[in-house]
Formats: structure tokens, C-alpha cells, sequence
């Protein structure tokens, strides 16, 4: 089987640094109407390095700017023995503890998780040694894209195979600029306090694009490009539903930049 196209991301230097995790959770939360902003300022003050000294690694949060309701972010474990550990040190833990009710607060649902892992050795997130120190520190500009691909069975029966030699390629020529990829984690949920989406299975193509009108030529290449429109028909063949294309900015403390 064909590997996936190496994501640009970890063609880096090593000088960058880098932080793999064969355990991510992708987190989407749905919270009270103009409370984001009180979540993303628990987040950046108090919620990164008390994950981290944890044992886990906080990889980014972020906006939705087509929902001002919505927080992602996403963190990741060396393996699933390791997230059982970290994520009861810190649950279990004071920052939590002295936090907890002000983030709940600002929550409708935070039980939208899918728990995923590297489609290939090389294909996860190659992150800076250092987030920025400050939340008052300029916000990136960058956008970044994840197309989540609900498959009909799990990535490796065909899919992975099909997306390197047909849709990477076709994507990557119309400005796609793919940073890591993933698929489902069919594993035991170590921690059950917290659910997860089981029995299911995606592909998570996550993209960077310098900003916002980088983002909107590629979404507009795609729109009338024949080839893309031809494509459909076999892409569709291996979905449950139409892909689902979400744009996330990253929050000033946000690693993944």
C-alpha cells in the first residue's frame, strides 16, 4: 500500500523541534452563547502547562469563525496508557480543581471527541519547541483546515490508498498544504470520565494556509476545477456522508501556529 503524502509539516528541519503523539484527541466543544472568549482566556492562562506537566501535550486551540459558539483543540499522548495517567493527574489535580466550574460554565456539550492516531509514522503534527509565552501576544494569522472523512470502513480496507494516489495529489496542486493526518483509534477509552466518539471511522486531513485569503483561493480553485467535480463520484464511494470541511484559527497561546 502506498504511503500518504508526507505531510509539509514534517518535511521541517528537526531544528524546528518536534512533538509526536501516537494518541490525539480532537475536541469540539459547544458552549454558551458569547462564551468563548471566557474559555479560550481559561485556556491560555491556566490550562497548557499544568496539561503539560502532566504528561500530555497541549497541541493547539483555536476559533471556529463560522461558529462564534464553538472551541477546538486539540492534545496528545505518547500511548494510551500514558493519557490514563496524565488525564487523572490533572483531572484529580488543583489547577483543575480551581477552574473546573468557571470552564463547565461556559459548556453546553463537551462529549464531541474523536480519539485518533498517525495514518502513517510520519504523519503527525510537527510542532515548535515553545508556544508563545503571553495570551497577549499576536494571534496567528495562519488558517488551518481539517476535512474529516466519515469512511463506510476503516481507513486502511482501500481508503488510505486511494486519498495518496487520487485526492492528496489533486488537492496539494490547488494550494492544499496538508501539516499531519489521522485516523480513527479503535482503542479501549482509557479515561471514561470523559467519552469519546466510538466505532467509528475517519480520516482527519488537518491543512495550514498563511492566512485567510490563501484559504479562499484554494476553496475557490476547487469549486469549478473539472478534475476535483470528476472526483467526486469515487470519493463518495467510501463515505458514509459528504466530507466535513471546518476552518480553525489559532488562539494567541496556540502551539500549532
Amino acid at each position: 500500500m502506498p504511503e500518504l503524502m508526507q505531510p509539509k509539516a514534517v518535511q521541517r528541519t528537526e531544528a524546528a523541534g518536534r512533538h509526536f503523539s501516537s494518541i490525539v484527541e480532537l475536541r469540539r466543544y459547544t458552549l454558551h452563547p458569547g462564551r468563548r472568549d471566557d474559555l479560550i482566556d481559561l485556556f491560555d492562562t491556566h490550562f497548557l502547562e499544568s496539561q503539560e506537566a502532566c504528561g500530555m501535550t497541549v497541541i493547539g486551540q483555536f476559533r471556529d469563525p463560522d461558529d462564534p459558539d464553538a472551541f477546538v483543540w486539540l492534545r496528545g499522548f505518547e500511548d494510551m496508557v500514558t493519557r490514563h495517567a496524565a488525564l487523572t493527574a490533572f483531572y484529580d489535580g488543583p489547577v483543575w480543581s480551581a477552574h473546573r466550574d468557571r470552564a463547565n460554565g461556559t459548556m453546553i456539550d463537551s462529549d464531541n471527541v474523536l480519539l485518533l492516531h498517525p495514518a502513517e509514522s510520519s504523519s503527525g503534527f510537527a510542532l515548535p519547541a515553545a508556544r508563545p509565552a503571553s495570551p497577549t501576544e499576536a494571534a496567528s494569522p495562519a488558517v488551518f483546515q481539517v476535512v474529516t472523512y466519515q469512511l463506510k470502513r476503516p481507513a486502511d480496507q482501500g481508503f488510505r490508498s486511494y486519498y495518496s494516489t487520487s485526492v492528496a495529489p489533486l488537492l496539494q496542486g490547488r494550494g492544499d498544504n496538508p501539516v499531519a493526518v489521522f485516523t480513527s483509534e479503535h482503542g479501549e477509552n482509557t479515561f471514561t470520565r470523559l467519552p469519546v466518539r466510538q466505532n467509528e471511522n475517519v480520516l482527519a486531513v488537518f491543512s495550514r494556509f498563511d492566512d485567510e485569503s490563501a484559504h479562499k483561493t484554494h476553496r475557490a480553485a476547487l469549486e469549478n476545477d473539472a478534475a476535483w467535480l470528476s472526483e467526486q463520484t469515487r470519493l463518495a464511494a467510501y463515505l458514509t456522508g459528504k466530507p466535513l470541511m471546518t476552518r480553525l484559527l489559532p488562539t494567541a497561546r496556540s502551539r500549532l501556529r
